[in-house]
């Protein structure tokens, strides 16, 4: 099972649409994970449409259209891992501990808000995965997501991935 990792995609206030590449990974993953502020109803109306399987929460810039449909955690099983998202986690330090409290029963947790790309074990197993952003670097040197396989009950693969400059 192919994962698709992305979240702050902020449409169209930082792009005017997802770059095609996100787009090609779209087409390519059996689940898409979006971990919010998508800011525009239209992308979650496209990805619903144009994705196997989509898995999002609403993030804080996300208005009352976006949070009538998303939740603010989501939760599911993917063959076996135990996956939950949120948008925020809160600041870094103390993170681990904190989502070990909070996801107790979780193997993978992906979250965002930060535009900062995160890959991390907790003391107790969880792994924490965040994206970063596909169209908002902030401070980071480029604009990313992240792919992933799921194996026989195992998460793999776990890939940042980085996107063009744009011009």
């Amino acid at each position: 099972m192919r994962l698709l990792l992305i979240s702050d995609t902020h449409l169209p206030a930082r792009a005017r649409e997802l770059p095609s590449q996100v787009w090609d990974e779209v087409a390519a993953a059996d689940v898409v994970v979006h971990a919010g502020d998508w800011v525009d109803v239209a992308l979650l109306d496209e990805l619903e449409e144009r994705s196997k399987r989509l898995i999002g929460v609403h993030g804080n810039n996300d208005g009352p259209a976006l949070r009538a449909r998303l939740p603010e955690i989501a939760r599911a099983d993917l063959d076996g891992v135990r996956l939950a998202v949120i948008h925020e986690t809160g600041a870094k330090q103390g993170r681990e501990q904190r989502c070990d409290a909070q996801f107790p029963d979780t193997d993978v947790l992906v979250f965002g808000h930060s535009h900062i790309p995160w890959d991390t074990t907790t003391p107790a197993g969880l792994r924490l995965l965040n994206p970063g952003s596909p169209t908002d670097r902030r401070r980071q040197p480029y604009c990313t997501y992240q792919t992933a396989v799921v194996v026989n009950g195992e998460l793999t693969d776990v890939e940042l991935r980085r996107l063009p400059r744009r011009g």
